[in-house]
């Protein structure tokens, strides 16, 4: 029996869709039935008819949430729509489990099976494929130089004209994941000089190979799934003393330290922003309303300071490039989808696999997630527990 899959309209405020035309029709190639919220593609530049000629139905949002078997969003969407979930639903997105532990409490004893991006183990290799934060992060990055380019008040790269030359803009990015990658060669591109930090030794070859200068830590926090791990006190403070040097010396900075489900550490204090030059610009992809890299940052907001600094909460720069993060968000949805199908063309979850047994949060009135039950101080499942029973695979597509 082949499954029905429904992607929803996201918030006015997010401009992405879960699915777009090119990955539905593979879907529907696949044998999948595919319905689209009216409207759901519309901010990103995917009208209604596009979905319509690639084999998917556009229908309101309660035809959507009662005939799809799984539902696909970006954004964990608002109260109303997860009480219309039913037992035996799939739903997938960015849910923000790992930040709301009573959702996936609701969600659990809703018979809800939840697939959360944000606890994909992100270090498991057949995993890339469906890594929705890398490919995000990636459009954040790009994003991010270019809004510090929008704001700065002078040129990027170095001019010279009749009129003199112009010094290039010198760009700090902290934090050298796949954001502040994407940041530094976009930064690199528009012709400033860039130097990149972070407490990871092992990037330093990374930030080098895109023609910037790595700042070396005294502290090194390499983490597991790669993350940073969570630095003690000592340590923060020992890394807000040494980036205050190199704060101080750039006209641009860029943070992106994101850890999902915790408060972002703090790189940039209030002091260093302070003290830094008029016209500096601080892009704080970090900003959320759990806090921030940049301290007085806001989601959403632009700071300016009493010495003449702002202060940009660019907390979700994804969506202000709506088609690409759209487009590259759906081949992550398809990755997860393909993964989930059995041969039969229906939706089978193995709880023993090790990339389902995380980015599965809640399945048959639990959660599974051995990352959110860590989290939720929940006992670890033993593994003949997470076994599902024979007449179980098929719940999802009653």
């Amino acid at each position: 029996m082949a499954i029905t899959i429904a992607a929803l309209k996201e918030a006015p405020a997010e401009h992405r869709v879960s699915l777009v035309p090119s990955v539905v029709k593979r879907l529907v190639k696949q044998g999948c039935h595919v319905l689209i919220e009216k409207g759901a593609g519309a901010a990103a530049n995917f009208a209604d008819q596009q979905y319509e000629e690639a084999g998917a139905k556009v229908v309101d949002r309660d035809a959507a949430l009662t005939q799809a078997n799984l539902v696909t969003v970006v954004n964990r969407p608002d109260d109303g729509t997860l009480d219309q979930l039913k037992a035996g639903q799939v739903i997938l997105g960015l849910l923000s489990l790992a930040v709301d532990h009573d959702v996936a409490k609701q969600l659990a004893e809703k018979q809800v099976t939840a697939l959360s991006f944000e606890l994909l183990p992100r270090t498991v290799s057949r995993a890339q494929s469906m890594d929705a934060l890398s490919s995000q992060s990636s459009v954040a990055g790009y994003k991010a130089a270019l809004v510090a380019a929008d704001h700065f008040m002078r040129y990027f790269p170095m001019m010279i004209t009749a009129a003199g030359t112009a010094k290039p803009a010198k760009v700090l990015v902290l934090g050298t994941g796949v954001a502040g990658l994407q940041a530094i060669g976009t930064a690199k591109r528009l012709g400033a000089i860039v130097s990149g930090y972070d407490v990871r030794p092992a990037s330093r070859g990374e930030v080098e190979s895109l023609g910037a200068k790595f700042l070396t830590s005294s502290v090194s926090a390499a983490g597991k799934g790669g993350y940073a791990r969570q630095l003690t006190k000592e340590e923060q403070q020992q890394q807000q003393d040494e980036l205050a040097g190199f704060i101080a010396d750039s006209d641009i900075v860029i943070t992106t330290a994101r850890v999902p489900g915790k408060k972002p550490p703090m790189l940039v204090t209030a002091k260093s922003v302070e003290e830094a030059k008029p016209g500096s610009i601080f892009i704080d992809i970090a900003a959320s309303d759990l806090g921030g890299n940049v301290a007085g940052s806001k989601p959403g907001e632009v700071v300016e300071t009493a010495n003449g600094a702002k202060i940009v909460g660019a907390d979700n720069l994804p969506s202000d490039l709506a088609t690409s993060s759209s487009e590259m968000y759906s081949k992550n949805v398809q990755a997860v989808i393909k993964a989930l199908l059995n041969k039969e063309g229906n939706i089978e979850i193995d709880t023993t696999d090790d990339v389902m047994s995380e980015l599965v949060a809640t399945y048959q009135g639990e959660v599974i997630s051995g990352r959110l039950r860590s989290q939720m101080g929940l006992p670890e499942i033993k593994q003949e527990e997470k076994e599902p029973a024979a007449d179980d695979q098929q719940q999802a597509q009653k």
